[in-house]
Parts: C-alpha cells; structure tokens; sequence
C-alpha cells in the first residue's frame, strides 16, 4: 500500500452528500481510507468507511498532534491531512492524499495548521487540491518551501484556489511522472470553470466559521456546511469529486 486516504472531509465536510452517492463516486475497493475507532487505527475500503460514517455526529477531528491521545484514550473520530500523515509514519505508507488542506489563516488554533509541520517533519509526502480559499495561499506556500518542502503542481507550476477562483501562485515545477521523496506537496487543483464564482459565498461562510469557534465547536465543517447551502450541494459534491480524482493520481505515483 502506497497511500492513506484521510476521512474528515467525508466524515464532516460533506454536509448535503448521503452515503449512497458516495458510493456511486467511489468506484475503486482499494482499501486504503483511514480512520480511528475505539482507539484502533482502521485501514479500509469505502463500504467499512461508510459504515463507520454513520456515527459522523458522535466522531472526532484527529490531527497528528491527537492522535497518541486518541488511540491510548480509546476515541473514535475521523483522520485530518495531519492525522493521516502520521498514520502512515506509523505504518511506513510514503503518501497522504487529502482534498483541501490547512495553511496559515485567522483559524483559532491552527493559525499554523499542523498540516504544514506534519509536510516538513515527517516522512510522508502529500497530494492535496491546495491549502483551503479562506487560507493566505501564498504565505503558506512561502512556509512550506522555506521549510525544505518541495511544492510541485500536478498540471502546472503555479495554483490559483482550492474551490473558488483566486490569485496565482507560483510553486516550485510540475511533478512529472516518476518518484516522489518527501518533504514533498504535490497540488491536484480543480478546474477554474468548476469552481463557484462568487466568493461572496465564501465570505458568508467564514462568518458561520467564526461564529462556530465562538461557540466551540469545529470552524471547517461550520464553512463547509455554510457553502455547501449556499449552493444547494455543488460544492460538497466537487470537494468528494476533487478527493476522488487525488485518491487515483496517487495511485499512480512511484517510490
């Protein structure tokens, strides 16, 4: 096995997506999607997933700095790009695969996501869509290089959002097919013409994000779910699209 799927998009972020629609996505058996029950690292398929999913209301976010609490405290919860990054240390797997992913933002308690640290300390490369539209793209990509973490584009040297349109930013070249070592990020990005336009849109739902870290629960599903209303599912249905299509890229990767 040569990549983990991490599961707290699927788990929370998808507020409008049913079980059954991902299943008509996710076409592949490969069991390599990662989760925490009970205090045990489960490595499955997408039916074991989804049915673990089913207690979605009940689970946790599990970064990599929760994970040894989680596992000695026997919690449930899904894994973050983090999470799962340090499953694969864990277990020796070279490659994380995510969709949108933290960076340096205004977030309470991850105005430095521990997605970025995870990419530069540990023996684990990743493929993301791209560090999330409310994020400072270009800082986070400045911390990750400057951090010794090559950051490469799947299609071309340089990404412009996660699922809105947004400014250029230049990243280091474009993968090309071979190997991959970490400290390494490569960017899957959505098409521009897929992307919601109006980013009115996300500024609502950075105003839910707040108001949900007001009342402690958790900023991203909070946004998640304010988008995903905002436009009667589109974006949750392209977010379990863009994880997807990341899930089978990396597959395709060589170490």
């Amino acid at each position: 096995m040569d990549c983990l799927i991490e599961t707290a998009l699927l788990t929370h972020g998808l507020r409008s997506v049913a079980n059954k629609e991902i299943r008509k996505i996710w076409t592949d058996n490969t069991e390599n999607i990662a989760w925490v029950s009970e205090g045990e690292i489960v490595i499955g398929g997408i039916e074991s997933y989804l049915e673990f999913r089913t207690r979605a209301p009940e689970l946790i976010r599990i970064d990599c700095n929760l994970l040894e609490a989680a596992l000695t405290e026997n919690l449930s919860g899904a894994l973050t790009a983090s999470g799962t990054m340090k499953v694969c240390q864990r277990l020796g797997i070279p490659m994380a695969v995510t969709c949108g992913m933290g960076g340096i933002g205004d977030i309470r308690g991850e105005e430095l996501c521990p997605d970025l640290p995870a990419l530069a300390e540990l023996p684990v490369s990743l493929v993301s869509t791209g560090p999330k539209d409310m994020l400072d793209r270009e800082k986070t990509i400045s911390w990750l290089t400057g951090h010794g973490v090559a950051v490469l584009g799947a299609e071309r040297e340089y990404c412009t959002g996660y699922i809105f349109p947004g400014d250029k930013v230049m990243l280091q070249g474009i993968y090309k097919d071979g190997s991959v070592w970490p400290p390494c990020l490569i960017i899957h990005e959505i098409a521009e013409d897929k992307r919601i336009q109006d980013r009115r849109i996300l500024e609502t739902a950075v105003r839910a994000g707040k108001r949900a870290e007001q009342e402690g629960r958790y900023y991203h599903p909070a946004v998640n779910g304010k988008i995903d209303e905002l436009t009667a599912g589109y974006s949750s249905g392209l977010q379990l699209e863009s994880l997807y299509r990341n899930a089978l890229f990396a597959k395709k990767i060589d170490f």
